[in-house]
């Protein structure tokens, strides 16, 4: 019998889950489950962020403190995040964490069931990446996506929307979602008065 994939499973053999992404620039890196060892180096990738990706993210701050409880979450809640790490240079800097989740808020459900797109919370989730400031508008976005829907269909989800969407005036992002196959189903003001476009993507049609 086929049991479904576990966080815990992907903390205890992050091997299993790690991909390399090869650049046009003949760079190479890494996507991999965030290790409880990240700590410093994901300390650094949340302080480096600039005031504007400061404003697009979800992080509950951006230092050591933020980093050592997003380090400390691992396989314990529903949380599951990759970072991208920069091989090429000796320190391996992280230069990249994509989010999901795999809980749907009550706020979710109920928005895009008004859309007329409800979802199942066994197999739709949640997701948010960022970049660092360096590596934004790089196409690297594009190139992960293959890879980090491929880890999604491993926990049996085909469905996937944007966490706490994306705002309405990043027309960029907006862009690149389109261009990689989301759908714009609706508008919601979050909870700091912005406002913001849901955005969904099947995975079963990629």
């Amino acid at each position: 019998m086929k049991h479904p994939l576990t966080l815990d499973a992907v903390a205890r053999n992050p091997e299993n889950f790690t991909t390399p992404i090869s650049l046009a620039t003949s760079q190479t890196l890494l996507l991999r489950p965030l290790l409880p060892s990240d700590v410093e180096k994901l300390a650094r990738f949340l302080a480096d962020l600039s005031p504007q990706s400061r404003r697009l993210s979800t992080f509950s701050g951006y230092d050591q403190t933020a980093a050592q409880e997003l380090c400390d979450a691992i396989a314990r809640y529903d949380k599951l995040r990759l970072a991208l790490v920069e091989i090429s240079l000796s320190e391996q800097p992280i230069v990249g964490l994509l989010e999901f989740s795999f809980d749907l808020t009550s706020g979710d459900i109920s928005r895009y069931a008004n859309y007329g797109f409800p979802l199942n919370p066994g197999t739709a989730c949640r997701f948010g990446p960022t970049l660092a400031d360096g590596w934004q508008n790089r196409g690297v976005g594009s190139l992960l996506l293959p890879a980090v829907w491929a880890i999604a269909r491993r926990f049996e989800r085909n469905r996937v929307i944007l966490w706490g969407g994306v705002l309405a005036d990043n027309a960029g992002a907006i862009r690149f979602y389109e261009k990689n196959g989301f759908r714009h189903v609706g508008r919601f003001v979050n909870g700091d008065g912005q406002l913001c476009c849901d955005m969904i993507v099947t995975l079963d049609g990629l």
